[in-house]
């Protein structure tokens, strides 16, 4: 496993980070996580250099936090810096913080966690980020020993209200996303250089852009690869590129398989920051550029939008619309749109509380619009 410095502790963090979101569950159940696979893959990654496990109160229906502190008994916390956000959108005053934060170490069954992230500080949630005294918060909550670090995660729309957020206080670390689709999206490059600049180190989220990098691969990104001057997977070259920046210090990785923690450990195991040749970027950015142009809609289906009021997969409609854009499959689509979802796109009531949840600021409402119009029978 490499190791990277983190500049504010001196401590040599793991480049590879578990990122506890996508994990595997019971017959597709998202709150029902399958506890053994998820152990057994969480220590396996420990047991080989990982050093690094990243979860949320929000995640799995709450039961993330559960599982990952289980996965840390009998030894494991030790070796770890344990990540965990507080979602302080979900409040409704600020005096609900401490029952959140009380929340998450009880589920973690631990006393202090290593980095504490205030989650998704964005346009939509500043006022109440303002109005709940959240930056406080956190502070006091280090003052009192609960947190070892602070720092937050960003989705919001542009570098510029980031470095609004970075220059609020010294903190300790900051989580983005990044990935070679979404160079210049959120805080993008541009954020990752701004953090460096005020040595607070970056852990990076998405790398894989939720698994949409790496899972289904059009004919013209298959040959674009093709003409790479080194043969790597999708999944590969995607942590090559965001570890190639030297100002990177973690990459998380939502990890869903066995499989995926060997290749992840693999890959992460031998990048190097400065390392990928001009022509094998000339690649990369012609890999983004195609996607960039095949993909109508950047769903990384973290479902932060759920669950609808209604009952809409939210997620799986937007990742079929945009598979049907793809691969061309309009009919296929249409008729799995008709024969398999429950409740269609067209039920949506543009109530557009997802819209508000959406870390990647898609317009929902007009999405499943646009999925009635396109697939449903009239």
């Amino acid at each position: 496993m490499k190791y990277r410095k983190n500049g504010k502790t001196g401590q040599d963090v793991s480049l590879l980070g578990f990122g506890a979101m996508r994990l595997p569950t019971i017959k597709g159940q998202h709150g029902a996580i399958d506890e053994e696979k998820t152990i057994h893959m969480i220590r396996h990654a420990i047991d080989n250099g990982l050093t690094y496990v990243d979860t949320a109160y929000v995640y799995h229906n709450g039961n993330s936090e559960v599982v990952v502190g289980k996965a840390l008994k009998d030894g494991y916390r030790e070796k770890v810096t344990v990540a965990d956000k507080l979602p302080f959108w979900i409040a409704g005053s600020k005096e609900e913080l401490d029952g959140i934060l009380a929340e998450s170490l009880r589920r973690l069954d631990i006393d202090i966690i290593d980095n504490l992230l205030v989650h998704d500080i964005n346009e939509g949630s500043y006022e109440n980020f303002k109005k709940f005294e959240v930056l406080p918060f956190v502070i006091k909550a280090k003052a009192d020993g609960k947190a070892r670090n602070i720092g937050f995660s960003y989705h919001g729309k542009t570098p510029e209200f980031f470095k609004e957020l970075v220059d609020l206080y010294d903190w300790d670390f900051v989580q983005i996303q990044l990935n070679y689709m979404d160079q210049n999206m959120q805080a993008g490059v541009e954020g990752l250089k701004y953090l460096a600049s005020k040595g607070i180190p970056a852990v990076i989220m998405e790398p894989l852009k939720g698994g949409k990098l790496t899972d289904i691969l059009p004919d013209s990104i298959t040959d674009l690869w093709e003409t790479a001057p080194v043969k790597r997977t999708p999944a590969d070259w995607a942590f090559r590129w965001v570890a190639n920046f030297p100002e990177v210090t973690t990459i998380l990785s939502g990890m869903s398989t066995i499989e995926q923690v060997e290749e992840n450990l693999s890959i992460l195991s031998e990048a190097e920051a400065g390392a990928l040749t001009a022509a094998e970027l000339s690649v990369i950015d012609a890999v983004a550029a195609e996607y960039n142009r095949l993909i109508p809609y950047g769903c990384t289906e973290c479902r932060y939008c759920l669950p609808c009021p209604i009952g809409l997969q939210i997620p799986k409609i937007v990742g079929m619309r945009n598979e049907a854009e793809i691969f061309k499959s309009l009919k296929k689509t249409a008729f799995e749109v008709n024969a398999f979802l429950d409740v269609k796109p067209s039920a949506c009531i543009a109530c557009k509380k997802c819209e508000e949840l959406c870390p990647q600021h898609l317009h929902i409402s007009d999405i499943m619009a646009e999925c009635a119009e396109m697939f449903e029978v009239r």
